[in-house]
């Protein structure tokens, strides 16, 4: 489902809740009405308006906040969602605002603050705008105004997009571990050629000569699989590694890595060795 289709199945669940209280019809006609502007935004909209008996442009219904139980409250702000409301999910993020007149903007952030959900507000382009950025607070309107269906859609998307960005993340950690496990497998057995041809291997502690010897025959391997091949702890594989790159780099030359060992195709090297 597009985020347009997301947006539009929820304003029609929240159109076709029918309250049974006639507090309720008053309120949430209040709040479709309340400025005198048109409550027929759209078509889902419009029927709720004739529904209500509000087919026509008639006077703002008023509505008495301070007294009211809290459902009827609830289907005041429904109405008000539905007149003057509008959400994005652009970005993955949940934007809800309503856009109303300049003077009832503070009125409508009390009251929502009052009902346990804060919003900031601000003027723009001389109209009053209140903004939901907590996706727990748009959340728990659309709960409590009876969007059930659309905010479990809502929420799915929300875990789907969270999935994929770890997803992605993990994804980029690896890749950046192949590539730096690559090139340390290129290092070592640069060094080790080095070492052989000066006689200087021959002259090591039998523990690095054999993790030589090791990973001049598995360049692919990973430290751990080295170790395993071996029955050595993980850490005396990499020192062993570590070592035989100092000695090279004290002999003071470059090390390349060996196209035919580390880099040869059908070769690569896991992510872990380094």
């Amino acid at each position: 489902m597009h985020e347009r289709d997301l947006v539009a199945a929820l304003r029609a669940e929240l159109a076709a809740v029918d309250p049974a209280r006639a507090c309720d019809r008053h309120a949430l006609a209040a709040g479709l009405g309340r400025d005198g502007a048109a409550s027929t935004r759209d078509a889902v909209v419009a029927r709720l308006a004739v529904r209500l008996g509000r087919g026509r442009r008639e006077a703002a219904t008023t509505f008495d906040w301070a007294s009211a139980q809290e459902h009827c409250r609830t289907a005041y702000l429904r109405g008000r969602f539905l007149a003057r409301g509008s959400l994005s999910l652009a970005g993955g993020r949940t934007h809800l605002e309503f856009v109303v007149a300049a003077a009832e903007a503070p009125v409508l952030a009390g009251q929502l603050r009052e009902a346990g959900l804060p919003a900031s507000w601000r003027l723009r382009r001389g109209r009053g705008v209140v903004t939901w950025k907590s996706a727990e607070t748009v959340g728990t309107f659309l709960r409590r105004a009876g969007a059930g269906g659309a905010l479990l859609e809502l929420e799915a998307r929300q875990v789907s997009r969270a999935v994929r960005g770890d997803l992605n993340r993990v994804i980029n950690a690896e890749s950046a571990n192949l590539t730096r496990a690559v090139a340390a497998a290129g290092r070592q057995l640069a060094a080790i050629d080095l070492l052989e041809g000066d006689g200087r291997l021959a002259r090591q502690p039998y523990l690095v000569r054999l993790v030589a010897d090791a990973r001049a025959e598995t360049p692919e391997a990973t430290y751990g699989e080295l170790a395993d091949r071996l029955s050595l702890h993980r850490s005396a594989v990499q020192r062993a590694l570590e070592l035989i790159e100092r000695l090279a780099l004290d002999h003071g030359a470059g090390l390349r890595p060996r196209r035919s060992a580390a880099t040869r195709p059908g070769s690569a090297v896991r992510s872990g060795l380094a």
